[in-house]
């Protein structure tokens, strides 16, 4: 099974190095030096990490055959890919990898079908899963223990208890006038 590491941002100084927007909880283990990883688009790899470092917060990799700014530019936005057992999974039993995540029916905690999340997008504060309504509509939820109250990967659900407004903006919105006119009284 293929599981996404990363990605591949802007080249960071002259000699081949890139910056990377970690997508593992597991990074010393996955983008670590001499780690093969598969590439999408896939005419750009097999890439081999040489050497990984920190820099300012951020993973600055240097792959082999990439020795200058042009090569490393020339990779930017290439996902990296890791090959896994399918059967491994992550140490902590509160976390998950994307592919068990992914299309799971959402619901509310009463039983309410929300959809399918058909994307997860992993940002520096938090992850949101990304919906699809049976209409087609996407909702952003996000991927927090407050709203997320549980992943169940036998029953293949995630139970939800949003805030008012998360599913329907247009709740939001008669919410919010209501809250104004109760503070205007």
């Amino acid at each position: 099974m293929q599981l996404v590491v990363g990605r591949i941002g802007r080249a960071h100084g002259i000699k081949g190095e890139v910056t990377v927007e970690v997508r593992t909880d597991e990074p010393e283990l996955r983008l670590g030096p001499g780690a093969v990883l598969a590439t999408d688009p896939a005419g750009t790899g097999p890439l081999t990490v040489e050497t990984g470092r920190v820099h300012s917060g951020r993973l600055l990799l240097r792959f082999a055959g990439v020795a200058d700014r042009n090569a490393a530019e020339a990779l930017r936005n290439t996902l990296l890919i890791a090959e896994i057992d399918p059967d491994e999974t992550p140490e902590d039993p509160e976390e998950y990898y994307d592919h068990q995540l992914m299309d799971l029916d959402v619901v509310t905690v009463d039983g309410t079908a929300v959809g399918r999340i058909a994307e997860i997008s992993h940002l520096p504060s938090q992850d949101l899963f990304i919906v699809e309504r049976p209409d087609g509509t996407e909702v952003m939820i996000p991927f927090v223990s407050e709203i997320v109250t549980e992943i169940d990967l036998d029953e293949q659900r995630a139970v939800v208890d949003p805030p008012r407004g998360l599913l329907d903006a247009g709740e939001a919105e008669v919410a919010s006038s209501r809250d104004a006119e109760e503070g205007q009284e």
